[in-house]
């Protein structure tokens, strides 16, 4: 290890070149990764209602659809429009009234229950259908391509439609949350570190594997725009610790040896010594996101572990290299830290740990309450500004036609026309369903079949299913529409079992069960496994329960507040916190324990220990802190994306609250237990025997 740090310092000017060399791919790559933005693609597979969306699209040739509403067009401008729309690529099918009746007769040749479904006053409805999914390129196109064509008179509703404004809004922004980041970043480095030029540098080099990893997403073949954009971020908040352990092992050595080259090779190996212990935790953290049946926690966790992997790479191959080409400038733009001599804390934990322990008593029982009961929602809708093209749509759609969502029904080809005329009946009395409509209630409309064009017919019916639409006034996931799915679908598998009934409310429903076992599992399955790694690091059986505790009250306290406060949050938000949280920051508890042990080692009482590791371990975890703080919080704030901001907001404030916990509340625990963790951490054996002696 030695040898190859030598080298690594010696051969600076060949690493740096390389390091940046390898940027040039990297771009490629991320230029070429694709972005997913329709969360329900990561539903799993094997559920109903995606291998529904599927056979609609091989059946049917048809993936997504839209309902156009349009405002004081007359039907010779609607026939119009309707025609035109046909023509823009990508759209595969448009059924309207002026579509159904050829434009050649007026619209009250149909009967009144067929003619409300299209037309009310002077709003008229229209569906899209278009030939590939929700989320494609090619369907986002084709929605904006409609709103060019369509003009103002024209509301474009649908998860297509929400899709397409959220791709502009991550578009516009993205660029900007990195920069906020890197801004607040450098502003806290430079009031917090000893230079002016080392902020800048420890950011290029985080920089530099940044894009490392975001090129090499390539090999994933597409991301969600969730982890596109926070991935960056993220790695900043969580990698950037690893830069300022280097730079102090490096000020630590050149007081011990008087060859700079060789004072860095033996930084880089102890700095690689303690970070891979360091980096295992937050890697675990994110590697149990991809234990979620919901593959957007797959996504996130790969990107993220991935990053930090390549984060401490670039720790300990660019950034020391970079240092020592630099050093003269280094210390040329030296000053003293602004941070307040944090002593007093130490001893203020030492005289109150009593107190401080029943503090933590005492907040525990609220916070444990309100993490169990976390309001969240899962209609993408709420996730964007109301005042959005797509989000006006929708309004407009229930205010004109009491249309909130649209249920597909697919049902077999050779299913008996009675058959389907009862159960489209019994369907049309279920509380919410506006009206349900097949070719059935077409052509018992006096329609005769040969006066309907083929497009019309192949909306509904293919060689082995046949389609229903069926309307309903209430809102995705709410617990009117879960109902009403519930009560579909029993009637459905009545008069055929091998029926499905998809759409995004259904789609949606299965997203909130799947992801409320989500959560449960992954927070097991990230706690468990930080808990070992905790107990191999640190060689005992009590440390890992009292630091995971701790820091679990601090996701506590962060993700009660939303209940306290009566404010929803995005239905990712607790699982994903969850973990980020547990594996970014429970760092803090291990190196404040880990001098804890040192002090105790070398024959100080517990309240000296505790004192000495608080003063010596205080410095390092608020920068980290506040670094990871300054990352998140400016882009919770810029970012109009509801998802993305109250991310990166519940992320800047758990770095704060786990802080706090740390500083005051790990410590009394210490205090507390110390007995306990003497005799239950294997290499504090000279402790034990001393208190014997």
């Amino acid at each position: 290890m030695r040898r190859c740090t030598t080298w690594l310092v010696r051969h600076r000017g060949f690493v740096i070149i390389l390091c940046l060399l390898l940027m040039i791919p990297s771009v490629l790559g991320m230029a070429a990764t694709k972005t997913k933005y329709d969360l329900l693609y990561y539903l799993p597979g094997d559920l109903e209602t995606i291998q529904g969306q599927d056979i609609l699209l091989e059946d049917f040739g048809k993936g997504a659809f839209s309902l156009l509403v349009t405002e004081g067009m007359t039907a010779s401008e609607q026939a119009e429009m309707e025609e035109g729309l046909k023509t823009i690529p990508h759209v595969d099918t448009v059924l309207g009234y002026a579509s159904l009746l050829k434009g050649a007769l007026p619209p009250e040749i149909l009967p009144e229950d067929i003619r409300s479904v299209f037309q009310r006053g002077e709003c008229m409805l229209t569906a899209v259908f278009f030939d590939d999914s929700s989320s494609s390129e090619e369907t986002m196109e084709a929605i904006q391509a409609i709103r060019k064509a369509a003009g103002e008179q024209c509301y474009v509703s649908g998860m297509s439609a929400i899709v397409t404004d959220i791709k502009e809004m991550v578009e516009e922004q993205e660029t900007s949350y990195v920069g906020i980041a890197v801004l607040l970043c450098a502003v806290v480095l430079m009031l917090t570190m000893d230079s002016f030029l080392l902020p800048l540098l420890f950011l290029c080099c985080v920089g530099v594997s940044v894009l490392w990893n975001m090129g090499t997403n390539y090999f994933l073949g597409e991301i969600s725009y969730i982890t596109g954009a926070v991935a960056a971020v993220l790695q900043l908040a969580v990698t950037l610790d690893y830069s300022i352990f280097l730079w102090h092992s490096y000020k630590e050595q050149k007081a011990l040896i008087s060859d700079k080259d060789e004072a860095m090779a033996e930084a880089i190996h102890l700095t690689f010594t303690s970070i891979v212990g360091s980096s295992l935790t937050t890697v675990a953290g994110f590697v149990s996101l991809c234990f979620m049946s919901f593959t957007l926690g797959r996504d996130l966790g790969i990107v993220m572990s991935k990053g930090v992997v390549l984060g401490v790479l670039g720790t300990v191959t660019l950034l020391p290299c970079v240092i020592r080409a630099l050093d003269g400038a280094i210390e040329k733009t030296s000053h003293r830290p602004l941070l307040p001599n944090l002593d007093g804390i130490g001893r203020f934990v030492v005289r109150h740990y009593k107190v401080l322990c029943v503090l933590l008593v005492l907040i525990a029982v609220p916070a444990f309450y309100g993490y169990s009961d976390v309001p969240v929602y899962y209609d993408m809708s709420q996730a964007v500004p109301q005042d959005i093209p797509s989000v006006t749509a929708t309004r407009k759609l229930e205010d004109e036609f009491g249309t909130a969502n649209m249920h597909l029904v697919l049902v077999d080809a050779d299913m008996a026309q009675a058959d389907v005329r009862d159960m489209a009946e019994e369907m049309a009395q279920v509380d919410g369903v506006k009206y349900v409509m097949c070719l059935d209630s077409l052509l018992c409309s006096d329609i005769p079949e040969s006066f309907l064009t083929e497009d019309i017919l192949s909306v509904v019916k293919s060689d082995r299913y046949q389609l229903i639409m069926v309307s309903s006034a209430y809102v995705t996931s709410s617990d009117e529409v879960n109902a009403q799915i519930d009560a579909l679908h029993a009637i459905l598998k009545r008069y055929d079992e091998g029926g499905m009934l998809i759409g995004e409310a259904p789609c949606t429903k299965d997203l909130i069960t799947c992801t409320d076992r989500d959560f449960t599992i992954v927070s097991l399955i990230s706690i468990l496994a930080i808990f070992l790694i905790i107990a191999l690091v640190q060689k005992s059986l009590s440390l890992p329960v009292l630091l995971v505790a701790v820091i679990e009250l601090a996701i506590a306290a962060n993700l009660c507040l939303p209940h306290y406060f009566h404010q929803e949050m995005s239905f990712v938000g607790p699982i994903l916190i969850s973990t980020i949280q547990l594996g970014a920051t429970v760092d803090y508890a291990i190196l404040l324990t880990t001098r804890y042990k040192q002090h105790r080692l070398s024959g100080q009482d517990k309240q000296q220990a505790v004192h000495d590791a608080v003063a010596s371990a205080a410095q390092s975890i608020l920068v980290s802190g506040l670094g990871f703080f300054a990352a998140t919080y400016g882009v919770g704030l810029y970012s109009n994306v509801e998802i993305i901001s109250s991310m990166c907001r519940l992320m800047a404030r758990g770095a704060l609250l786990s802080v706090a916990v740390v500083f005051f509340l790990l410590p009394a625990v210490l205090m507390l237990f110390d007995k306990l963790i003497v005799h239950t951490t294997f290499d504090m054996k000279a402790v034990r025997q001393a208190e014997k002696a």
